[in-house]
């Protein structure tokens, strides 16, 4: 006995063609973000790194050159930490791209399974009520382990943003004080 037609099939081998599609635009998408922050970085880099170097050229002593070296710290942790907070952003745009296709092609099987066995309940013999809501209990059973998986991950993906966030914090003032200190020991060390 089958219960799915040639057309069922068709219909179900299009569908999943269609979310396969989608979902390589998606990652394509975030490749294609990837791509053009690493670009905007290299172009930054080099137009930063060029700048500096002329300005270390011109150094004329020793505690010139420690002075530009404090001024370049604060700076280049900055730029790490955003590079890292757009990477992440990318990240989890892309990653929930694929969590919305992957709940709703959940749900849709789902409705499928249920419909499914509300269908094998109708035509099942006499005698079989036992086995249907076996197997509903088990149904459920499943949806309700999925649901809980899905909000320990939303959970877990919350709670790795806060760190992410606290330790950039504590990395933006722990390179703020390094510079600040760097500064405060060069303008200490002065010749009179």
């Amino acid at each position: 006995m089958s219960f799915l037609t040639p057309e069922q099939i068709a219909a179900a081998q299009k569908a999943n063609i269609e979310n396969l599609f989608g979902l390589t635009s998606k990652a394509f998408e975030g490749v294609e973000k990837l791509i053009e922050l690493n670009l905007q970085v290299v172009k930054s880099t080099l137009a930063e790194s060029q700048e500096n170097v002329q300005r270390a050229l011109s150094v004329k002593d020793a505690q010139e050159l420690l002075a530009l070296q404090a001024s370049l710290t604060q700076p280049i942790a900055e730029k790490v930490l955003s590079y890292g907070r757009h990477l992440y952003e990318i990240a989890s745009a892309t990653q929930a791209e694929f969590a919305k296709v992957a709940e709703a092609q959940y749900e849709e099987q789902n409705r499928k399974v249920q419909a499914l066995v509300d269908n094998v309940a109708k035509n099942a013999p006499a005698g079989s009520e036992t086995a249907v809501a076996a197997l509903k209990s088990a149904i459920n059973a499943a949806n309700t382990t999925y649901e809980t998986v899905q909000k320990a991950a939303k959970q877990a993906v919350e709670i790795a943003e806060t760190n992410f966030n606290a330790a950039a914090a504590v990395a933006t003032k722990a390179a703020s004080n390094a510079a600040a200190a760097s500064r405060r020991s060069t303008t200490t060390n002065k010749p009179a």
